[in-house]
């Protein structure tokens, strides 16, 4: 069905922190512990996508870059804490425009953190081999690329990123395989197939690439579910956990979070959530000390994204 067709919002729901637009009480998170730190290295990106959920292209830079200093901030306070923060992921936009991500990247492998950078895999990584060859060889499979493929096909593909988007990434995927890196694919459910489906399609593409990806191991291929802010979903109360079978903690605030910088803004900020860089109601404060409250599920993606569809960008 075509996003376009699907029921609207009712703009009741999504709005009291505390309860539903029919007063359940709402679902909240709790952090767990810190298991992943995400950074959103800027939202620029050398692509503009039809349905890209943080709205990123080569004008909008709404979040503004990161500086290596500013992320070594924050893991100074990952260290000086002895917070259980293993992995640190970056995002973006296109994480490899921001000119300063090896030196970020060589800060967290060098501290024993994994680390997973989500790329197109296109131009902008292109610039990097020599940096990426680098940290390939001083700190092996704890550097892990995930490159966005948005189908098996070219043409879902294209639709959805563009005109001679397709053949570059391909290109940037084989260039990482052959290179040794630790690789991981992140598609989405554009084509309305059954997930089988589009990992069988990955299946066939990997195998044809020469790429040793397994297409049906859920961490090496993640297959996001489609997100429409504007579409209807529930509301996820408290009871919904026992109703849905599903505990708190298997959602991702309850083990990650994400600091982003707003454009003109003096410092960089802590959120509880990798798809709501914009929301105020997500953000919790300058510093990881202060990030540790429970979050509301008060967003659409909370529930078709994370609760109902089951989505994490980090997991394993």
């Amino acid at each position: 069905m075509a996003q376009s067709s699907l029921p609207r919002l009712d703009p009741s729901k999504f709005q009291d922190p505390l309860v539903t637009a029919k007063g359940e009480k709402r679902a909240h998170v709790a952090l767990k512990a810190l298991h992943t730190l995400w950074f959103n290295t800027g939202t620029l990106c050398n692509l503009t996508c039809e349905h890209c959920y943080i709205e990123s292209s080569p004008k909008n830079d709404r979040l503004a870059y990161l500086t290596a200093a500013e992320v070594g901030e924050y893991l100074d306070e990952i260290d000086a804490g002895a917070l259980p923060t293993t992995q640190i992921g970056f995002t973006g936009g296109e994480p490899f425009m921001n000119t300063e991500l090896p030196a970020m990247l060589d800060d967290v492998l060098s501290r024993g953190m994994a680390a997973l950078v989500l790329t197109n895999a296109m131009k902008p990584m292109a610039k990097c081999k020599p940096a990426l060859l680098q940290l390939r060889e001083r700190y092996g499979d704890r550097l892990t690329i995930r490159v966005s493929i948005d189908h098996y096909g070219r043409q879902v593909h294209e639709l959805e990123r563009g005109r001679r988007s397709w053949q570059p990434t391909i290109e940037g995927l084989v260039w990482l395989a052959q290179n040794g890196f630790s690789l991981h694919v992140a598609s989405r459910r554009l084509s309305g197939e059954p997930e089988a489906a589009i990992r069988a399609g990955f299946a066939g593409l990997f195998a044809e690439l020469g790429v040793a990806i397994d297409a049906d191991d859920p961490v090496a291929l993640m297959v996001f579910p489609e997100m429409d802010p504007a579409a209807d979903v529930p509301e996820i109360t408290e009871a919904c956990w026992g109703i849905l079978g599903k505990s708190p903690e298997s959602v991702m605030c309850a083990t990650s979070r994400m600091v982003v910088k707003r454009k003109g803004a003096a410092h960089p900020v802590v959120i509880a959530c990798t798809l709501l860089p914009y929301d105020p109601r997500f953000e919790l404060g300058r510093c990881l000390a202060d990030a540790g409250g429970a979050v509301a599920l008060n967003h659409p993606h909370c529930a078709k994204f994370c609760v109902l569809g089951g989505g994490a960008c980090s997991r394993g």
